[in-house]
């Protein structure tokens, strides 16, 4: 007889700097599958700035990448329980969204990127929370296919959006690709497609593109 229980929980993320409330842009990145936050953030180091927060959250599940020792990475969810998951990554989302603007003076503009498995869950999370999205860059991965669709168009009216992948990505078919366009046309509001020469890592020139 299956049964749950709630408790609290303890999350990692990772900062680019010390914040002090007065930067101007606030951008949350989400890492791909079997990555880990602290390497992931590193990977943006040349755009960090005073006036812009990275804030790097980490996937809380856990596993050896080969066998049964040696490097560890995390992910935001598996199929098994996966609805569950996702309730637990919006909790935990929302409450490191809510403490990090509490030190803010002027509400910042947010800005979200997710790569690879964490383009799915960075469109996840901000299609529920109440704060309004300047930027939201889905990289070698999409939308969500379970995104909840209701109000998705007016939220993200004035939201500038990009769906960024190699053209060398081994990770994307042309079904995913079908199926992503098939999204899209269901959201009806502009979507930017960006594609570089490349594979499924973060492209430094698009990179800089996007985020200057």
């Amino acid at each position: 007889m299956k049964q749950q229980i709630s408790y609290q929980a303890t999350a990692f993320y990772h900062l680019s700097k010390q914040p002090n409330g007065e930067e101007s842009e606030l951008w949350v990145i989400f890492h791909g599958y079997g990555q880990l936050a602290e390497f992931f953030l590193r990977k943006f180091q040349d755009f960090f700035s005073e006036d812009r927060l990275f804030i790097a959250p980490e996937g809380t599940n856990y596993n050896y990448l080969q066998g049964f020792h040696g490097r560890v990475g995390a992910n935001w969810m598996t199929k098994y329980e996966r609805e569950t998951a996702i309730e637990n990554n919006h909790r935990y989302l929302n409450a490191l969204l809510d403490s990090q603007l509490e030190s803010f003076t002027t509400e910042p503009k947010l800005k979200i990127l997710g790569f690879s498995q964490g383009a799915a869950t960075a469109s996840r999370w901000a299609s529920q929370i109440g704060y309004p999205v300047d930027k939201l860059i889905l990289w070698g991965g999409g939308f969500a296919h379970d995104l909840k669709w209701d109000g998705f168009e007016e939220k993200f009216q004035q939201t500038r959006l990009y769906v960024v992948l190699g053209n060398q990505d081994e990770f994307i078919t042309p079904e995913s690709i079908k199926k992503q366009e098939e999204l899209i046309r269901v959201i009806n509001i502009e979507v930017e497609k960006v594609t570089y020469s490349g594979g499924h890592d973060l492209h430094y020139p698009t990179l800089k593109k996007l985020i200057d």
